[in-house]
């Protein structure tokens, strides 16, 4: 219960932060929609990820969104500049990276912060043998570990102290 409480209140804070100035209908309806997906997945967190068992994960995962809205706006630029300027000479390919994450949410998180933070974007999960396989705009290194380094490395630091 007190997951779903905490989930309802973090979905009511975004709904309202992203739908200011606030009026009487956003805020009936923001509390509609956060009821109802803290009802739905409340109890995932809870159960598989624990992010609401220790006060310490709320920091990390402040720190990820942080990442996560940096990296996008970096993305953006990068891959605005490789449209634009089409004599620049693109290598796109499918590059396999390394995790260390096997909760399923920590992966989920994973595979979407690639997907929208660099000109890569994550088509598989194998997630018995920890590995992404994500298509790259622009292969810079198609070795293992420095694709790994590149693409995943900063994200799964901070997603193992949420989700494992």
């Amino acid at each position: 219960m007190k997951s779903k409480f905490v989930l309802f209140i973090l979905g009511l804070l975004v709904w309202l932060g992203l739908s200011w100035p606030i009026d009487v209908e956003d805020l009936g309806f923001g509390i509609i929609v956060a009821a109802f997906v803290a009802y739905v997945v409340g109890d995932m967190f809870e159960k598989k990820a624990r992010l609401f068992a220790q006060p310490s994960r709320y920091i990390w995962f402040l720190y990820y969104v942080f990442l996560l809205v940096v990296g996008y706006f970096k993305a953006g630029c990068v891959v605005l500049l490789k449209v634009v300027q089409p004599e620049i000479p693109l290598k796109p390919g499918i590059v396999k990276v390394k995790t260390k994450l096997k909760n399923e949410i920590a992966l989920t998180f994973l595979a979407n912060s690639i997907t929208l933070t660099s000109d890569a974007l994550t088509v598989d999960i194998d997630k018995e043998n920890g590995f992404l396989y994500a298509h790259w705009l622009d292969v810079v290194d198609e070795d293992v570990d420095k694709a790994t380094q590149i693409l995943v490395a900063r994200f799964e630091k901070v997603l193992e102290r949420i989700f494992e």
